[in-house]
């Protein structure tokens, strides 16, 4: 989308899970695997990205690095976490299996026509938005995209 301000920099998202070995097997229903030099008991470090990753962490093992009480995430929302795929059959695919492997659908999905989306609720409550976005979409911004189809004659 735009050059990274800091190339190289790596994304880690702390995920608090009541049950490690429930929440790994979700998301390997996903098609998410685990890095093993930084998975134990008690914490599982998720690619979901090149540089970006998901640690899903015990309740015990989170509460060891927040300052403040964990939230629930059945009651409040702290944060909604999205990521992409490559195309909008994959969007209904990855969400589709995480219905099956448990999840609950968060709402319908999204079509903007340049971006698909579809949302689910995690085993433990947390939000996940699965999408994809056409790559002229991603490089021109939406409206200088939407104007060259629409130049173009074609719907965006």
């Amino acid at each position: 989308m735009t050059n990274p301000a800091h190339p190289g920099r790596m994304l880690f998202v702390n995920l608090p899970v009541a049950d490690l070995e429930r929440s790994k097997a979700f998301f390997a229903k996903l098609g998410f695997s685990y890095n093993p030099l930084f998975t134990d008991e008690t914490a599982a470090c998720m690619p979901v990205g090149e540089h970006a990753f998901v640690m899903l962490l015990t309740r015990e093992k989170f509460a060891e690095f927040a300052k403040l009480p964990i939230a629930d995430p059945t009651t409040h929302t702290l944060a909604l976490y999205s990521f992409s795929v490559s195309s909008r059959d994959e969007v209904d695919a990855v969400s589709a299996a995480a219905l099956a492997a448990g999840g609950s659908e968060a709402d319908d999905a999204e079509d903007y026509g340049f971006m698909y989306s579809r949302s689910f609720f995690d085993l433990d409550g947390h939000g996940w938005q699965v999408m994809w976005m056409d790559p002229a979409a991603a490089e021109q911004g939406p409206e200088a995209f939407a104007a060259s189809a629409q130049d173009a004659g074609t719907p965006a």
